[in-house]
């Protein structure tokens, strides 16, 4: 296993094309891949302009509120995306090759983002506010979106970490089971594992 910790505050902010938002890569897998060979992506984005998102084939996509604004609302122009994005750490999921449209329902908001390459990988995306046990999984994902927490790896060699608001890790090549303890009263933890897709996936 080989784990990555991160910070929120310390991430690289990429500007979008058309001027709308930035984008802070958090991790990618395999590592190393760009936008056109990645198996899985997860990324922070800051919205401050409407305008439209990116078109990805081939891809299964997860948005959630984290702070900013009233949120988004999010639409197709076939009709079949209509969600307004105004509920903290709500995923919402949609297929990468909808053309989806953002438009802000009140001042500038920031997102996190998952995305997933159907045909390789399969995601679960969860919001944890309690004290939770993880089962192992090959590649993977934790980040404090809000209060403190305590990880305890239970098989493995992982030492026991700590992470604040806005702090995180993630790992690839196998990790260990995780037994997840939020520290202060207003914690929540966002969770991504994924696993090799099924072949009836493909």
């Amino acid at each position: 296993m080989v784990l990555h910790r991160f910070d929120r505050a310390a991430l690289p902010a990429t500007p979008w094309k058309n001027g709308g938002g930035v984008t802070r890569e958090i991790a990618c897998w395999p590592p190393g891949a760009g936008l056109a060979d990645f198996e899985a992506r997860v990324s922070i984005a800051s919205i401050a302009a409407d305008g439209p998102f990116s078109v990805f084939a081939g891809v299964d996509r997860q948005i959630l509120l984290l702070d900013g604004g009233g949120g988004v609302r999010l639409s197709s122009p076939d009709g079949a995306v209509e969600h307004r994005l105004d509920t903290a750490l709500a995923p919402f999921a949609f297929a990468g090759e909808a053309a989806i449209e953002a438009r802000l329902l009140a001042g500038a908001s920031s997102d996190f983002n998952l995305m997933t390459r159907r045909a390789a990988l399969r995601a679960e995306l969860r919001v944890l506010r309690e004290a939770a046990e993880l089962p192992a999984c090959p590649q993977g994902l934790l980040f404090a979106a809000r209060g403190a927490w305590q990880l305890q790896a239970l098989h493995g060699a992982a030492d026991p970490q700590s992470l604040q608001r806005g702090q995180g890790l993630w790992w690839h090549a196998g990790g260990p089971r995780w037994q997840l303890t939020p520290v202060t009263a207003d914690a929540a933890m966002i969770s991504v594992q994924l696993w090799p897709a099924s072949p009836s996936s493909s």
